[in-house]
């Protein structure tokens, strides 16, 4: 699978989810916390390679995700395998027997709207609030026109990304979590 999405930062929650709500798509799943942790060796193999390895808890749902490198153009597009997992903790200390480990956390609340051509969340984060649109090209463009914004504004950094432009001076740390 291939997975295509970008990013539109907005100034507010209340923002976001007005702007979403005028876009009259139908609810998927309600506002949870996402708690997502990427791993690799030591040495960063995984990163030299631009691959992402990343265990998701996601309320009692566990999910693991292979991203491979970025593929060059105007939207975040990278090869991509999921699974959901039974017992994320048994899987976490698998990774760990494996040699891998947790490079970098972090957390954010969802809430997702849309079709599964076309999938819009609206992330809480510790660093500002996004609304991502993921699917088809052609339904993420369309979709973030109808939102107000152009591929001028398209945001393809990752969370991590974001988290090392804004996080640190945020005082956060070397993860990006909610305090507490």
């Amino acid at each position: 699978m291939v997975e295509r999405e970008i990013k539109l930062e907005f100034t507010s929650v209340e923002a976001a989810r007005a702007a979403v709500g005028a876009l009259g798509l139908q609810a998927l799943r309600p506002r949870r916390l996402q708690d997502d942790a990427l791993y690799d060796q030591p040495g960063g193999s995984l990163q030299q390679r631009g691959v992402t390895l990343r265990l998701r808890l996601d309320g009692d749902d566990g999910v693991l995700t292979w991203k491979g490198p970025l593929q060059p153009g105007p939207m975040k597009t990278r090869p991509e395998i999921e699974s959901t997992i039974g017992d994320p903790d048994a899987l976490r200390r698998i990774l760990e027997a494996l040699g891998y480990g947790v490079v970098f956390r972090y957390q954010k609340y969802r809430q997702e709207y849309g079709e599964p051509s076309c999938i819009v969340a609206i992330d809480e984060t510790p660093v500002g609030v996004f609304v991502e649109i993921e699917g088809e090209a052609s339904r993420i463009s369309a979709t973030a026109a109808r939102l107000g914004f152009t591929a001028a504004d398209y945001l393809t950094v990752s969370y991590a990304g974001l988290h090392q432009e804004r996080g640190r001076s945020r005082g956060l740390g070397p993860h990006m979590l909610f305090p507490g």
